[in-house]
């Protein structure tokens, strides 16, 4: 079976795969820009080394769940040697289907006391 069929046959992701993700969502970002959003998301508990970084890209570049585009910004805001990544509708569906079963990972732990009540 063709794994880009089901996205939940990826599942669980590995964390740092999640992040990557989830900074790509919302825009393309080259490799530094992924490790920024992804400190500045998580208050810097959370660091990517440039190594993990470009294992998880490669990794999920072979996956389909994301793509290095061509589509640049001015080139005096960019640097040539940059590569600037797109997450694929194929890695979106996968992002969600994680998402989802983080929600249902922490609706369990609440109905133990494990975690508090939603705000």
């Amino acid at each position: 079976m063709d794994k880009r069929a089901d996205p939940e046959s990826l599942l669980p992701l590995p964390p740092a795969t999640f992040h990557i993700l989830i900074a790509l969502a919302d825009e393309d970002r080259h490799g530094y820009a992924i490790i920024q959003d992804v400190a500045a998301r998580t208050n810097g508990e959370l660091k990517l080394s440039a190594g993990t970084l470009y294992r998880s890209i490669h990794r999920i570049l072979d996956q389909g769940l994301i793509v290095e585009t061509s589509t640049r910004p001015a080139p005096e805001l960019d640097d040539e040697r940059r590569r600037y990544y797109r997450i694929t509708p194929f890695g979106v569906a996968v992002a969600r289907a994680e998402a989802r079963r983080h929600a249902q990972l922490l609706k369990m732990a609440r109905v133990r006391g494990l975690a508090p009540e939603k705000a």
